[in-house]
């Protein structure tokens, strides 16, 4: 096997738009499995929206990352291996910026979210992700009262402003944090060490596989320090044109990418 190993980002790379996954992703996912490959999930969702799903897939076992890798569990039993979390003076100042621009934000914990605004915006990331949010204007200072422990940091913006907002938070915060963009609609804040090339580094120790055999599939920017820190690197061609850059493009979400990047990449030899 040539990749025995494989990383998978899962909205818009598995899951598709209607949020199923197909029935030749699901047979795919389990003749690798069963050839003895492993097969994890790296999402930048969070760890209480992702593991419902992987169980539906028949994934019960195993490790999933959430929170684009800042959060590693066992699937099975939920046991956290690893929780990254910002210091809160940092966590207060990504959030302050927004705050200040009166964007729609999202604050994350090891378990929770909470959101500044009750909007449409919300209700439909709430039905994507499965997931309720706690309603607080003032999230900036409800972090500090509470001494809240944050994980992540979003924006939700219209698609057509995401990239300008991307780029001015970036400039705004500096090197000490990643500034990355997960969909077309939100812009996320980890502290700098959190992104997906650390799921891949641990994962990689974890199972005893040489980074260059392993193998990564996703769409989004997020994504782009997943793949180029794996051997394979393949994007559904749904993907953004950044990520289609940096790897071999495969089909879309919707016609069945990740199986076709197993069965005709990873299970060769």
């Amino acid at each position: 096997m040539r990749y025995p190993l494989f990383l998978s980002d899962f909205d818009g790379t598995l899951v598709r738009e209607d949020g199923t996954v197909s029935d030749a992703n699901r047979r795919a996912i389990a003749a690798y499995r069963e050839a003895g490959g492993v097969f994890a999930v790296v999402t930048g969702r969070m760890m209480t929206s992702i593991l419902p799903r992987l169980k539906e897939l028949g994934l019960a076992d195993g490790l999933a990352v959430a929170y684009q890798g800042a959060m590693i569990s066992d699937v099975r039993t939920g046991k956290v291996l690893k929780c990254g979390f910002f210091p809160r003076e940092e966590a207060v100042e990504c959030i302050r910026f927004f705050e200040s621009r009166g964007e729609h934000i999202h604050v994350y914990t090891e378990d929770d979210f909470w959101s500044n605004m009750d909007d449409d915006g919300l209700h439909t990331y709430e039905a994507v992700c499965r997931v309720k949010g706690k309603i607080e204007p003032h999230l900036s200072d409800m972090v500090l009262q509470n001494s809240l422990k944050v994980v992540k940091v979003l924006a939700m913006t219209p698609a057509d402003e995401r990239d300008r907002l991307q780029s001015e938070t970036q400039a705004f915060l500096g090197d000490r944090f990643f500034v990355t963009c997960s969909s077309p609609y939100l812009v996320e804040v980890m502290p700098k060490e959190q992104n997906k090339a650390g799921a891949v580094d641990f994962l990689s120790a974890y199972y005893h596989v040489p980074r260059e055999r392993v193998a990564a599939i996703g769409d989004q920017p997020n994504d782009l320090p997943m793949l180029l820190r794996a051997g394979g690197r393949f994007a559904v061609s749904n993907a953004e044109e950044v990520v289609k850059k940096a790897a071999t493009v495969v089909a879309s979400c919707e016609e069945d990418g990740v199986a076709e990047a197993l069965m005709k990449y990873a299970m060769g030899d």
